[in-house]
């Protein structure tokens, strides 16, 4: 598991929105990353309106981003949590790569970035250091780097 996060980015004053989209399944986890990311916007961007849109698990996210992206106003950026915990099948890892092929393909087409937290992981420990730890939180690295990719698209010229 890397410990090594970029920076926490400064804050900005960039107005918009943000959209969390998280799965209700393992909701010990996904309420606790969900609560670190908004946390974490509020503090690093707060003219920012948070939006959140919670789905029955983990496989209906892509289809919420999606919306999302196509929304108007359009997202500055989408936020993907949940937690996936690997079982004895390949059912984890059919789901995880749909996910996450399903993410990438919404953000390049529409050009809005998407964060992916939406984590796999082998066991409850691993999901609780990743969603309930101090120093290790996805949620607030996922609003971290929205914040970060909202700076970075707000600098360029799409023209």
């Amino acid at each position: 598991m890397s410990k090594t996060a970029p920076d926490t980015p400064s804050p900005t004053q960039q107005s918009g929105k943000v959209t969390i989209v998280a799965s209700l399944y393992n909701n010990t986890y996904t309420d606790a990353l969900v609560k670190a990311a908004t946390e974490t916007l509020e503090k690093l961007a707060p003219d920012l309106k948070i939006e959140t849109i919670r789905v029955p698990g983990a496989f209906e996210i892509p289809v919420i981003v999606e919306a999302a992206a196509c929304g108007d106003p359009q997202p500055l950026a989408v936020i993907a949590l949940g937690v996936i915990i690997r079982g004895s099948t390949a059912h984890a890892d059919l789901i995880a790569d749909s996910i996450t092929k399903s993410l990438q393909e919404t953000s390049v087409s529409h050009l809005v970035p998407v964060i992916h937290e939406v984590l796999l992981v082998e066991t409850a420990e691993q999901a609780e250091a990743r969603s309930l730890g101090e120093e290790l939180n996805r949620g607030r690295e996922a609003a971290e780097a929205a914040v970060a990719m909202i700076k970075v698209m707000s600098s360029m010229d799409f023209s």
